[in-house]
């Protein structure tokens, strides 16, 4: 049976979470705050269990750029894309990729025009299709945060251990800090406080928040994924934003851990390193990508097979970019739910299961 501390209905009981609302409702006052999810997953938990509705009129819980789908800009699609109509070649994507409209295709039509795009759920799947079609090259996406990184390191460690020279990746990691440091000084998004990403913080810990928080002055609250868990994060950044405070807190113990995880750290970091990325809606970020580290160029597909990709703008009338970056809600968008849906997405807000749009969509957000 599970104690009281780790079962998870603790973490959905209505009754915690009305007297979080509560303390809440007279820790803010009438201050108006604006507090950041730097996580799709917690995008998502807080778009199904409603809790917009219990915060007081001031608080508003706004979306930022925690998709790693999302974010990955146009010129990374178009370039997926691209390999994926390459001969004797099998593009092997994680399952959202497949639908992020490119300038004029997706790697969903190319597939249905013949394509050989795969479906994985981790590295080791585009691994093993490598070994399996000795005659063709794989290339995988590594899409993805600091989570991601240390699978699709020990991928590439594994390749070069026993010589594999068929599997290759495109460099497409993305690192969480500084993308959040760089939007706490945003004039236009306004944040007043951040609820860090559980997933992420199990692998980098509390550390970087830290830093994040002395240069910025913005608190910072790790939190898990339940409803109680996340009022219990944003009680904790109002209170110190009410008083002045800064830190960072881990409201998430019984999976993050003080140092994180440096077993994975140490896999990531022995196969990457941090480079200037562009994210999309933010720009190009410094540090803000995990790049190849020289003794592993071999296995960047566009080193090995340099490809000319022509210029890919985003399409002009949708606003993830503006979304991500929390300077507007989904519904802000005139092609919401109208042009734009889950089965005919514009945008990768729409197309992830981890969006904002696709989460106000399915769970009838209004702001």
């Amino acid at each position: 049976m599970n104690s009281p501390r780790l079962n998870t209905a603790n973490f959905r009981d209505p009754d915690r979470a009305a007297r979080l609302a509560e303390e809440i409702r007279r820790l803010a006052g009438d201050r108006p705050l604006r507090l950041m999810e730097g996580c799709g997953t917690h995008t998502v938990a807080i778009a199904r269990a409603g809790l917009k509705s219990l915060l007081p009129e001031g608080i508003r819980l706004v979306s930022g750029p925690g998709c790693p789908v999302c974010v990955t800009p146009q010129e990374t699609i178009e370039r997926m894309i691209a390999r994926a109509k390459q001969p004797k070649t099998i593009l092997a994507t994680f399952g959202d990729m497949l639908k992020v409209p490119g300038t004029s295709s997706s790697l969903r039509e190319e597939k249905s025009r013949g394509a050989d795009v795969r479906i994985v759920y981790s590295p080791l799947e585009a691994l093993r299709l490598a070994r399996e079609n000795p005659g063709k090259r794989v290339v995988l996406p590594a899409v993805g945060f600091e989570t991601t990184q240390p699978p699709v390191a020990a991928a590439v460690i594994e390749a070069e251990r026993s010589g594999l020279d068929n599997f290759y990746i495109i460099p497409a990691g993305r690192l969480i800090p500084p993308a959040l440091e760089l939007l706490c000084g945003d004039p236009e998004t306004r944040i007043d406080g951040l609820i860090c990403p559980g997933h992420v913080s199990v692998i980098i810990g509390l550390e970087p928040y830290r830093d994040l928080a002395r240069r910025r002055r913005v608190p910072c609250a790790v939190a898990g994924f339940e409803p109680v868990d996340i009022l219990g994060a944003v009680r904790e950044l109002v209170r110190m934003a009410v008083s002045g405070e800064s830190g960072a807190v881990n409201l998430y113990p019984r999976a993050v851990r003080e140092g994180g995880n440096p077993k994975a750290r140490r896999t990531a970091a022995e196969v990457f390193r941090p480079v200037d990325a562009a994210w999309r809606g933010l720009g190009v970020i410094p540090a803000g990508g995990a790049g190849l580290r020289a003794r592993y160029h071999r296995f960047d597909i566009d080193r090995a097979d340099p490809v000319e990709i022509p210029p890919a703008p985003a399409d002009p009338a949708c606003i993830c970019g503006r979304v991500l970056r929390g300077a507007a809600d989904p519904a802000d968008c005139p092609l919401f739910g109208s042009g734009c849906d889950p089965s005919r997405p514009r945008g990768p807000c729409m197309v992830s299961a981890e969006g904002a749009c696709a989460a106000w969509h399915r769970y009838g957000v209004k702001g």
